[in-house]
């Protein structure tokens, strides 16, 4: 695919996705929610993508969904108006399914959808003029595909509050709240978040991925359920060549030379 409304670029095993398209604030038109999922996907499957950070170009984030898109919709038969819902889905979908963390480098307003994907990265960064919020309700509509997302992040009670009083939070707000991780000045957003990626990308990539899968995999489960898969899981770690190589550097004093194995 040739990207158009985001710029994809690499650094080593770490790969920046920037949302490309701020004259519309970078809304989620079809094209870029569409650029977007195939950039995930396509991180998620490269053997030597590391990790992921996601932020936007100009002054905002993401402004949720695109207005201007809002009107054809209104026109669609109801079949239609379902198949193209179904990449927005699709999106927040990904979540379940990554095997290489996503950091969000969350460099401004981040609305609806925009507060969406930032539920959707597993390290979130604000910067001080990071705004988020679920002001759907102010629109007529209800934030239907990220709910669950969010939900994850706040907690219920917090949640139903966000979605019905459609107020938009500052950074430090969302920091309270658990949509962001941390809030950090602008100008040291980009390598704060890049830290983060550089981080995880030290890790052995099959104990993240496992990491990622074990989290997501119990997250509806019952405590004794969730215990037995992860029992499971916990052997195949036990028998991995990277945990043998992980012992044995920390034991010589080196760094160990993962090979996600």
């Amino acid at each position: 695919m040739i990207y158009e409304k985001i710029v994809w670029q690499e650094d080593g095993a770490i790969v920046t996705i920037t949302l490309n398209d701020p004259t519309s604030h970078n809304a989620l038109s079809t094209q870029l929610t569409e650029e977007l999922v195939h950039a995930f996907e396509t991180a998620n499957e490269l053997s030597y993508i590391a990790a992921i950070i996601i932020t936007g170009a100009g002054k905002s984030f993401c402004a949720g969904g695109d207005l201007a898109e809002f009107q054809s919709f209104l026109e669609m038969d109801v079949p239609t108006l379902y198949e193209d819902g179904l990449q927005s889905t699709r999106l927040f979908q990904l979540r379940d399914v990554m095997k290489k963390p996503i950091i969000g480098a969350i460099n401004g307003a981040a609305l609806g959808g925009g507060t969406g994907i930032a539920a959707l990265c597993h390290i979130a960064i604000g910067s001080e003029h990071a705004k988020l919020g679920l002001t759907e309700l102010k629109l007529g509509l209800v934030p239907y595909v990220i709910l669950p997302l969010v939900r994850r992040a706040v907690g219920e009670r917090q949640m139903m509050e966000l979605m019905l009083s459609a107020r938009v939070l500052s950074a430090e707000e969302a920091l309270r709240y658990g949509l962001l991780h941390e809030v950090v000045p602008a100008e040291e957003l980009q390598q704060r978040a890049l830290n983060w990626a550089k981080k995880l990308a030290s890790y052995s990539p099959l104990a993240v991925k496992m990491a990622l899968t074990a989290f997501e995999k119990t997250a509806q489960m019952d405590v004794g359920d969730a215990m037995t898969y992860l029992a499971t899981m916990r052997l195949v770690s036990f028998k991995s060549a990277d945990l043998k190589e992980g012992a044995q550097a920390f034991l010589q004093k080196r760094q160990p030379n993962w090979t996600g194995k």
